[in-house]
């Protein structure tokens, strides 16, 4: 639980050489040890930080226990590359980045909840899309979508459970999954529209965390679902679906985004 004294050991140990190393622990204590990890992006060492528990899905453990910031906070720090993966697959291939990572860290950004393992025969492949940083996941109906859905994580099912509601509907939507913004800047330009086409302004992005950053992403014409408070203690589920992590509200934002109408934000009670 020393986690700043974990994160100097785990520096000495890579400036040695000899081995690769990583080091876990819940998310919201990245803060502790952010001193060391910054020295580790400053040092270019090649150390894998793993973080569990990475969202208000926590539920029970409270406020206290549920990250909000600390993603926002890693994505800061200068040569870090921070990955968030959907599933199991998405999980083996942020791992490949880290080992094949030389002179920088690698945050690997893991849930507590139990995530559906998308079929990677049916939609995009994480073995070419995670080191890509973003990739479609799921296209829409004909390839010409009205409107792109952009999660990471936990809420990457919950997006492909959006696309299904919205396609009952009529309305065309492409999923991106994206693990990792800095791999996806580092990629060219022609990849970047390819996956975020620049006629497609309208986007929803997801993700339990704060919305500092998303914003380019989602574009003027896009909204962005996030957390801008501390959760709340209660079954995980109920916490999600109170602040709006659900697919009912993904598919009214993105409605409201087509018909041009400002959708509800903020959460309509407080749990108890």
């Amino acid at each position: 639980m020393r986690e700043h004294a974990m994160g100097g050991a785990l520096n000495g140990m890579s400036r040695h050489g000899g081995v690769r190393v990583y080091g876990g622990t819940f998310l919201t204590f990245s803060d502790y040890m952010r001193g060391a990890i910054r020295l580790t992006a400053l040092a270019e060492s090649a150390v894998t930080f793993v973080f569990t528990h990475d969202s208000i899905g926590l539920g029970e453990d409270g406020p206290t226990h549920q990250p909000i910031e600390q993603v926002a906070a890693l994505r800061t720090i200068p040569n870090i590359i921070v990955l968030r993966p959907a599933d199991a697959n998405e999980t083996i291939e942020s791992w490949r980045v880290a080992m094949t990572k030389p002179a920088s860290p690698v945050v690997l950004i893991l849930s507590r909840q139990k995530l559906p393992t998308l079929d990677q025969e049916k939609y995009g492949s994480a073995r070419e899309g995670v080191a890509k940083g973003a990739y479609i996941l799921s296209e829409a109906d004909g390839g010409k979508p009205q409107l792109i859905l952009i999660a990471t994580g936990s809420e990457v099912s919950l997006a492909m459970q959006a696309q299904q509601e919205l396609q009952k509907q009529g309305i065309a939507a492409r999923v991106v999954s994206m693990p990792s913004w800095e791999l996806f800047e580092q990629q060219d330009k022609a990849y970047q529209q390819q996956v975020l086409p620049p006629a497609v302004r309208k986007r929803v992005t997801i993700e339990a965390g704060s919305p500092i950053g998303w914003h380019k992403y989602a574009t003027d014409e896009g909204t962005v679902i996030s957390m801008n408070r501390f959760g709340e203690s209660g079954p995980g589920e109920e916490v999600m679906a109170m602040f709006g992590f659900t697919v009912e509200n993904v598919v009214e934002k993105a409605k409201a985004l087509l018909e041009d109408k400002p959708a509800e934000t903020e959460p309509k009670e407080i749990l108890s």
